[in-house]
């Protein structure tokens, strides 16, 4: 059976937002007018084919508990949105993320006008010391960068493209349909340059006459102070290089903390527990603990009870807008009952018993028992 998505490369619980990056890179990848592959074009359908199932939550659903036979017995096409041919890869790309964010917002009225490129996201996960206090790393991006073979024309060196002698350069027809009620003329893409207003008749052979080739970049990123989960850095103009001398996208960096198995962050707060025994709760006590600044001695006041809270001023996190600013480390303390006591323990304690109820504790069978083997 056919796995949509092992096609897309993605999990089964992958988000939308997950899903259409899937395609939008591996459409790059086997898009006829890139990949010449004897199969690519019928791997470019069978993207299409999982992206608009997984896309669609009824479709989805019914292809997650049946599968493609499902999907047929409930009525479903399966064909695809390529079942019937494809066209420009730029224009696919405008009409599945117009509205997304990551490709053209608006149809273009002159196919030879600049076009700012697409804007890209990277998810990148970091230690949680490293939020706290930053860090500078290197990151790699795929991305579409100006081929400078050709120097973003499509053409080979020594030749160029030509306008369109069908649509003039405009990228469009006008068609008109004869039907009972007369004639009706709509615009149309030009079916000899698929929109584009020029024709390359002797592409360049580093990029496929695209003008624009997928490249890896290497880039080193300062991440400041205070990071959490969820907060995005902006790298202007390196996303895709845009069409027509149009500029670069963005690249947006997405920050992922792993969590700690010491320390727990609430906002710009730090909390650990710290276990004390009944004899430092009562007495009080100095103990050294971990903070992110290493270890530092608190002090735990007499009579502490289990859930109080000691807290370390100025040692959580720093504010991302005011890094000079910093939030608190709260430790929050438990009363912990020894389990296992030595004779003389046991003494001090049954000496304490009486001390606090004004009798003796009476023994248990277990200790009797115990008491007369001794």
């Amino acid at each position: 059976m056919t796995d949509y998505y092992e096609i897309l490369g993605v999990s089964k619980d992958a988000t939308k937002d997950e899903i259409k990056s899937a395609f939008r890179k591996m459409a790059r990848k086997y898009h006829p007018d890139v990949n010449k592959a004897p199969d690519a074009e019928e791997k470019f359908k069978e993207l299409g084919k999982a992206y608009e199932v997984l896309m669609d939550d009824n479709k989805r659903a019914t292809y997650d508990r049946f599968g493609e036979e499902g999907l047929q017995n409930s009525g479903y096409s399966s064909q695809g949105p390529f079942a019937d041919g494809f066209g420009d890869l730029n224009d696919i790309f405008e009409s599945f993320f117009g509205g997304f964010g990551f490709g053209s917002s608006s149809r273009r009225v002159d196919p030879n006008a600049p076009v700012r490129g697409e804007n890209l996201r990277l998810d990148i996960e970091i230690e949680f010391e490293d939020a706290m206090f930053g860090l500078e790393k290197e990151i790699k991006i795929d991305h579409l960068e100006v081929c400078h073979s050709c120097n973003g024309t499509g053409a080979k060196q020594g030749s160029k493209p030509v306008t369109c002698p069908t649509c003039g350069g405009r990228g469009q027809i006008q068609q008109t349909t004869q039907t009972i009620l007369g004639s009706f003329a709509q615009i149309v893409t030009c079916p000899k340059c698929h929109g584009k207003g020029k024709i390359i008749s002797d592409p360049c052979p580093d990029c496929k006459g695209q003008g624009r080739k997928e490249t890896e970049k290497t880039l080193s990123i300062k991440i400041p102070k205070g990071v959490d989960t969820g907060s995005k850095m902006r790298l202007s103009g390196e996303g895709d290089a845009g069409l027509n001398g149009g500029p670069a996208g963005d690249l947006y960096v997405i920050i992922h903390v792993k969590p700690s198995d010491y320390f727990h962050r609430d906002g710009i707060n730090i909390y650990t527990k710290l276990d004390v025994s009944p004899a430092q709760a009562v007495l009080g006590d100095e103990i050294v603990i971990k903070t992110i600044d290493g270890e530092k001695k608190i002090s735990i006041p007499q009579g502490l009870q289990s859930g109080d809270r000691v807290t370390i001023k100025g040692a959580g996190v720093p504010v991302l807008s005011n890094p000079s600013m910093r939030g608190d480390h709260i430790v929050v303390v438990s009363v912990k009952t020894p389990t296992h006591i030595s004779n003389e323990e046991k003494r001090l304690y049954e000496s304490l018993y009486e001390i606090e109820t004004g009798r003796v504790r009476k023994q248990s069978v277990k200790e009797k028992i115990k008491g007369a083997f001794k």
